[in-house]
């Protein structure tokens, strides 16, 4: 039986700083750099048709209408959904084809007649049923899990794996290989856009998050030009923010040779996030029970079995601050099964069962350690002999940096007290 306690959260504050304050010299961080390239935050556009303009309406009608004189596209259909009949769904998807191409209807009609045959000749309908065979890229190089704060759908994309010179012969050796990765590749994404509503006021695209991280980017030119212009070119307006993680030095001069070349609605879909501040960017769009172990979050790919993640609380830790998080009311026989996290962690954690009995021992459930920047979330669970409260600790008094954090519990109390 489950049962919830009362949680507390004890924080010690940073000691004053006597010291009299020196002002450094600013200096331009390439992240910083990055963010004054980019537009303002990206906002998603309406699919509700009468909140468009009246120009377009008309542009959406009148895709429709030569869409009518078109043999071929007249019966055609996207991911089950027939673009002609009246569908509002079918009004979702020309849409996207329309805020494309700048609601250009004649360049609209063309990239939406190569996409059909695209999808065609690729075999779209029916790539999800393929074994491709590369499970042990599933979940680590392109995955889709969990969903962010407004209900889009997360893919991951992670290439540092690579970097290992037999993998990536074994991948992408020769042409037919790469063929092979390619469609694999369209295999994640048509999975991720089987979980979109296409409906007027529904979730219509993806959240996209890049790692970065020793991603070997001569090697993978070839097939990262490709992967780009496949997706720019069959699957407009799906992705609604792209976010790149653990991002080098070197992305700054990159960025800044390539930015001219990107519309303004493109790059306002960016966020820039270097090594380090990963979890605090993405607990910014995600939730931690939804961001992977790996990135600083309490989701693992086996909590899904067991339905949607149980929500976890979020908190701060200031830089010279220690807080205690504190779960009363735990009765004897009961057990607390806990996870926690610190994004970046580098600091100390612990735990320890106080009992309510004064005169009995305080129990170090985990002894005070040093938590690597590189682990993950710690999971555990200890069964009370009697009744008292977890205290969970966390030490970043020998830091300046603050940090975000998340942790969740639930306490199934003893069969035999029911």
């Amino acid at each position: 039986m489950e049962a919830s306690s009362p949680v507390s959260m004890q924080k010690t504050p940073p000691p004053a700083d006597s010291s009299p304050a020196t002002k450094k010299p600013y200096k331009k961080s390439f992240v910083t750099t990055l963010k004054q390239l980019r537009s303002p935050s990206f906002k998603e556009d309406s699919y509700v048709v009468s909140n468009l303009k009246s120009s377009e309406k008309k542009a959406l009608q009148e895709l429709k209408d030569k869409l009518m004189t078109c043999s071929e596209a007249r019966e055609a259909s996207m991911w089950n959904i027939p673009l002609l009949g009246g569908d509002e769904r079918a009004d979702v998807i020309l849409l996207k084809f329309l805020r494309a191409r700048d609601f250009r209807v004649a360049d609209s009609l063309t990239m939406l007649e190569k996409c059909l045959a695209w999808r065609k000749e690729f075999g779209t309908d029916v790539v999800l049923d393929e074994d491709l065979g590369f499970k042990e890229l599933e979940g680590v190089v392109a995955y889709m899990q969990g969903f962010d704060r407004e209900g889009h759908p997360v893919c991951y994309n992670a290439y540092g794996v690579f970097r290992d010179k037999d993998m990536y012969e074994r991948i992408f050796g020769d042409e037919e290989k790469l063929k092979k990765f390619l469609k694999w590749r369209v295999q994640v994404l048509e999975r991720g856009i089987n979980l979109l509503h296409f409906k007027p006021n529904g979730v219509n695209s993806l959240i996209q998050v890049t790692d970065l991280k020793d991603m070997p980017k001569r090697e993978l030119r070839v097939a990262s030009n490709q992967i780009l212009s496949l997706f720019q070119d069959n699957y407009p307006e799906m992705v609604a923010r792209k976010i790149f993680i653990n991002v080098p030095w070197y992305f700054s001069m990159l960025y800044s040779v390539f930015s001219p070349f990107l519309t303004q609605r493109t790059k306002s879909k960016f966020v820039i996030c270097k090594e380090g501040n990963v979890a605090e960017t993405l607990y910014k769009f995600i939730r931690p029970e939804d961001v992977p172990v790996q990135y600083g979050g309490l989701s693992r790919p086996s909590d899904f079995q067991n339905g949607p993640p149980k929500p976890a609380s979020e908190f701060t830790v200031k830089g010279g601050e220690k807080v205690n998080i504190q779960i009363e009311g735990i009765e004897a026989g009961a057990t607390i099964t806990w996870d926690i996290v610190v994004g970046g962690w580098d600091l100390e954690y612990s735990a320890e069962f106080v009992p309510c009995n004064e005169e009995s021992y305080t129990i170090a459930v985990e002894k005070s350690r040093k938590v690597n920047p590189s682990e993950e979330a710690i999971h555990n669970s200890f069964t009370s002999k009697e009744p008292g409260k977890l205290v969970l600790s966390v030490d970043n008094t020998t830091s300046r940096r603050k940090k975000v954090a998340a942790y969740r519990y639930i306490v199934r109390k003893s069969t035999s007290s029911i």
